[in-house]
């Protein structure tokens, strides 16, 4: 088990595996309240959870060290996060869940396109044909029904 939770490509899973959970519980809450409520409870829970994992494993002392440039980009990153899941809540409140977690996913793709355009990443031709067949296959999965 230490080999594998010192590996990105396990944790990527369990994110998968997480986020496909939190479209299913999310459509099944977002029915019964307004999706901007919704929000609000899953982000303080959120906010709960995390402080309390990072207090239990002493990564709290690090706060005090976090860099000015830190702060200002996991900022935006918060702003950013904020906007994706009031619109993704709005989005499973108006729409079917098998159809709004598919184009929430063309996130990979424009994840690709900014990491090569500003992190100066390099992607691979293979690589670029899978993004490629992750854009058409969102785009099968949402709009072909």
């Amino acid at each position: 088990m230490t080999h594998l939770a010192a590996s990105w490509p396990f944790w990527a899973v369990l994110s998968a595996v997480f986020a496909a959970a939190t479209a299913i519980l999310a459509k099944l809450g977002v029915s019964l309240v307004p999706a901007d409520v919704a929000t609000l409870i899953r982000t303080a829970i959120i906010t709960l959870i995390v402080a309390v994992l990072v207090a239990v494993t002493g990564q709290a002392k690090s706060i005090p060290e976090i860099t000015p440039r830190a702060w200002f980009f996991l900022g935006l990153s918060a702003v950013a996060t904020g906007a994706s899941w009031l619109c993704y809540f709005r989005a499973l409140k108006l729409g079917p869940a098998a159809q709004v977690a598919p184009i929430d996913k063309l996130s990979v793709v424009f994840v690709a396109v900014l990491a090569v355009a500003f992190l100066g990443e390099r992607l691979s031709a293979m690589e670029w044909t899978g993004i490629g067949f992750i854009a058409f296959g969102a785009a099968l999965v949402a709009f072909a029904g």
